[in-house]
């Protein structure tokens, strides 16, 4: 049994973190799904109370109200707790510059996540999500400046394509500048095709995988049905959890699927689906702590469970049927009989050793 206090290494460094991160995107009633405040407490205090240390938050999750509760609920206890927030998303409409992946922006959105979370520091400063258009070197030095200042101690990147990172981590290791320690991506048995790059790359390159989403926004705890497939669609984030879950392209046909297999290995287990899913995610090597977000505190409970979960074979490999993708060139090319014969002329390597 793993619990919230067995500590894992994040990425190549020494900071030290649950197996299990508490996502805060729910914290907040702005968005119209979230908790409220006092809902948003119990469900921070029951996370921290088992020893919980790793808090994920942005600098405009439900309108700047996540972090300006997960501060609250830091007080007294901020310096035995990991605080996660990213920056990039677009802070006020119309200025061009509210948003996006340059030192402005980082800068102007550092200091009003250091003022909401009520901290002199950040421990983990992600970049949200790439934008095409800043050059790595503004946005790696932009980061390392503030981790020389103080107001940030690691950084890290997310939703972004691996040759980017694999680009940006090398040139930061080149020139001395703080390197990237954790990879923030979308991973589930819903969304695999992380495993093709980024995970493998992540793995190489020294950064801890957090998975957003191992439920695939809800799907794989078997709320939705096939009658839910005719939701329409908008960008807006608030609305209803169901919008925001068919808007990243969760609620579909394979995803519900999915979820049936992952029913019936739940109640072949004796568990619920949520704690299938989210347990599924962590026997991944590279993965380091999936992100669990809660609206109420009986759903942070179920989600906790899934450090508990101990799959047989035969559920892995039911799993595995149902979710799994193509891996694609050049991996796939590269595992055929006749490359590999081709490369290595019949050696036998023992890999495993």
């Amino acid at each position: 049994m793993t619990t919230l206090d067995t500590y894992r290494l994040l990425g190549r460094s020494g900071l030290r973190v649950s197996p299990l991160a508490l996502g805060t995107m729910t914290f907040g009633t702005d968005w119209g799904w979230g908790s409220d405040k006092d809902e948003s407490r119990r469900i921070f205090d029951t996370y921290v109370d088992r020893g919980g240390n790793f808090i994920d938050t942005a600098s405009q999750y439900t309108e700047g109200t996540a972090e300006t509760l997960v501060g609250e609920f830091a007080s007294g206890r901020r310096e035995e707790l990991v605080l996660a927030t990213k920056y990039t998303m677009a802070r006020r409409p119309g200025d061009p510059n509210s948003g996006g992946n340059h030192r402005k922006s980082m800068v102007q959105s550092v200091e009003a996540s250091l003022r909401r979370l009520n901290t002199d520091f950040i421990d983990l400063l992600y970049l949200h999500a790439w934008d095409f258009t800043t050059p790595v070197e503004e946005i790696l030095r932009a980061m390392d400046d503030l981790v020389r200042a103080g107001k940030v101690l690691y950084v890290g990147i997310s939703d972004a394509p691996a040759w980017q990172v694999s680009r940006m981590q090398a040139i930061a290791d080149l020139r001395g500048w703080a390197p990237l320690i954790a990879l923030q991506i979308e991973y589930s048995l819903v969304e695999r095709t992380v495993e093709r790059d980024l995970i493998p790359m992540a793995r190489e390159m020294g950064l801890g995988v957090i998975p957003w989403s191992p439920l695939a926004g809800g799907v794989l705890t078997g709320k939705y049905g096939r009658d839910d497939l005719a939701q329409e669609v908008s960008a807006d984030p608030s609305g209803t959890r169901k919008n925001v879950a068919a808007a990243n392209g969760s609620l579909t046909e394979r995803a519900l699927d999915i979820a049936d297999v992952v029913k019936r290995v739940a109640g072949e287990l004796g568990v619920k689906p949520s704690q299938v899913a989210l347990a599924w995610t962590t026997l991944n090597p590279g993965v380091t702590a999936p992100i669990v977000g809660a609206r109420t505190t009986a759903q942070l409970e179920d989600n906790l469970g899934a450090l508990d979960v101990r799959f047989g074979d035969g559920h892995l490999a039911a799993l595995e049927e149902a979710s799994r993708v193509d891996l694609g060139f050049p991996h796939e090319f590269l595992a055929r009989p006749m490359p590999r014969q081709v490369m290595l002329g019949g050696v036998k390597l023992d890999l495993t050793r």
